[in-house]
């Protein structure tokens, strides 16, 4: 027993000497697994840890203060249901400011069927509020559109076109936007992204302002399942389909619905829009190379409108296929100075109005000035992809317009941008023979001496930008707007139900102007 015990002993002994000795030595540490530089795809992209694909996170912090508007994105010319933008009265607003944060995520992964890739953008938003009062008799000046009651029970939202920001009803709100969220994989793009239609600086040659006509602009994203092919030497084409509903009705207006008051304010008759039949067909070829890019696009709308009436038994017009072409031109580092540039676009659009008067210029006009002879001035217009009359099939709205922009830099701190646009409007037959015929709605107002529902709008700008340090940019964009319609006359009209304060008393139709500054502060990251 002695022996087994002290052979138990020692055995114990050397056990726990050899579990001293092997807690002391030194274990392999699991390997730390780093972010590492991704050099394939450019400066800024890294690695995701544990996996092939690169990551790139961006955006942008921007504030802006516009002067002269209700709108952080156009002048007063665009009612888009604010009755006070173009009204220019006390209660149109000096001034519209916004902050925003933009966040974009980039990831790219090469496959054996090519390159993969997903692009996020968003931004986060804070508008100033916009005002619609109709003066202390009727219980004070209120704020437009739905969002909360403030001490009088009228609504509370946000500016630009009448969207709730939850800015003055929801002071820590704000609003969220989603610009792009696509996939690209062996020449496909689905999702969100820039039309295939726009030129690739959008409805921005050279400005800063939004609100520029003449072309396309899709700054936001639309929804689309696209194939590029790329033929090499900087040559590609894509095909597109594109959905037609958030940017490209301008509207199908049924004109039995029209009044005088109604187009006082850019309203031609009942907007009557059918549910979605089709995506828009779009074509483009590029060809972008050392000295700048050519590029020519189509697309085919299809213009689906609902009944007559209010019913089915009403009946309906036919679908009416819109199209529009589009040339677009840029010149880079002419001789004026290295990273001078040249950009250019020219438009035609028949029954397909947004190809011209982009998403942010909007469609309906309705703009006071002064007059020598009347109490106020009036100009109004409208431009809808087609009209109609019940029983009557679409008649199809033409316009065309050009953009374009010449940037100078004066330094590596400073360059100046010189801008414009132009657009026409031409309405047909049965347009012109129901508004402005004989009898017509607004032909047979008492005071029209002249009727005509075709205008031109003229645009001119100049921005001057300052970089004192990378990604850091301050800009002025000055802006103006000229309405050229083609009514005459003095009227003096029942009501002005779309525009808050003003009085039944006579106006002069006659040409508007509008003047506006976009002061910027922006720092990219």
């Amino acid at each position: 027993m002695k022996l087994t015990k002290m052979l138990f002993l020692s055995s114990a002994g050397l056990m726990a000497v050899s579990g001293a000795f092997a807690a002391d030595l030194p274990v392999k540490a699991k390997a730390v697994e780093y972010v590492r530089i991704c050099s394939l795809y450019g400066a800024g992209f890294y690695y995701i840890p544990g996996t092939d694909t690169c990551i790139k996170l961006g955006g942008y912090l921007r504030v802006d203060a516009t002067l002269g508007t209700n709108s952080d994105f156009t002048g007063n010319q665009n009612v888009s249901g604010q009755g006070a933008n173009g009204s220019k009265n006390r209660l149109t607003n000096y001034y519209t400011a916004k902050a925003r944060e933009d966040l974009n995520i980039d990831t790219r992964t090469a496959t054996e069927y090519g390159l993969v890739r997903t692009f996020f953008d968003s931004v986060f938003s804070w508008t100033t509020g916009n005002y619609v009062g109709t003066g202390s008799a009727t219980g004070g000046t209120q704020y437009s559109g739905t969002l909360g009651l403030n001490s009088a029970g009228t609504a509370l939202v946000g500016s630009g076109s009448g969207s709730v920001n939850g800015t003055d009803g929801n002071t820590s709100a704000g609003s969220f936007g989603l610009y792009y969220a696509f996939i690209q994989f062996a020449g496909f793009t689905m999702g969100k992204a820039v039309s295939q239609f726009d030129a690739p600086w959008t409805n921005y040659p050279g400005n800063n302002y939004d609100a520029l006509v003449g072309g396309s602009g899709t700054v936001t994203g639309v929804l689309q399942f696209t194939y590029t092919a790329d033929f090499g030497q900087g040559v590609t084409a894509s095909f597109s389909a594109e959905d037609a509903t958030q940017y490209y009705q301008a509207g199908n207006l049924n004109m039995s619905g029209a009044t005088a008051a109604g187009m006082l304010g850019g309203s031609y008759g009942s907007n009557a829009i059918g549910g979605t039949r089709s995506p828009n067909l779009v074509g483009m070829v590029r060809v972008d190379q050392a000295w700048g890019l050519f590029q020519a696009s189509v697309a085919a709308h299809d213009n689906h409108v609902a009944y007559y009436g209010a019913t089915e038994p009403t009946g309906h017009p036919d679908d009416k296929w819109g199209w529009a072409v589009q040339l677009a031109l840029s010149i880079k580092n002419i001789p004026t100075g290295a990273g001078d540039s040249i950009n250019i676009s020219g438009v035609y659009t028949d029954g397909a109005t947004r190809y011209n008067f982009q998403n942010l210029a909007g469609s309906a006009y309705s703009m006071f000035g002064s007059s020598g002879i009347a109490y106020q001035s009036i100009g109004f217009a409208s431009v809808p992809d087609t009209v109609f009359v019940t029983g009557s099939s679409q008649e199809t709205v033409k316009t065309w317009g050009f953009r374009g922009a010449y940037t100078h830099n004066w330094d590596p701190f400073w360059n100046t941008a010189i801008y414009g646009a132009y657009a026409q409007v031409q309405f047909g037959t049965l347009a012109k023979t129901t508004l402005c015929g004989a009898g017509g709605v607004f032909s047979s107002v008492a005071g029209v001496t002249g009727c005509n529902p075709d205008f031109n709008v003229a645009q001119a700008g100049i921005i001057t930008r300052w970089a004192p340090v990378k990604n850091l940019t301050f800009s002025a964009d000055f802006a103006w707007t000229h309405l050229d319609q083609k009514y005459s006359g003095v009227v003096t009209p029942a009501a002005l139900i779309v525009v808050p304060a003003k009085p039944v008393a006579t106006y002069e139709l006659k040409d508007q102007n509008t003047l506006s500054m976009l002061l910027r502060a922006q720092r990219n990251w």
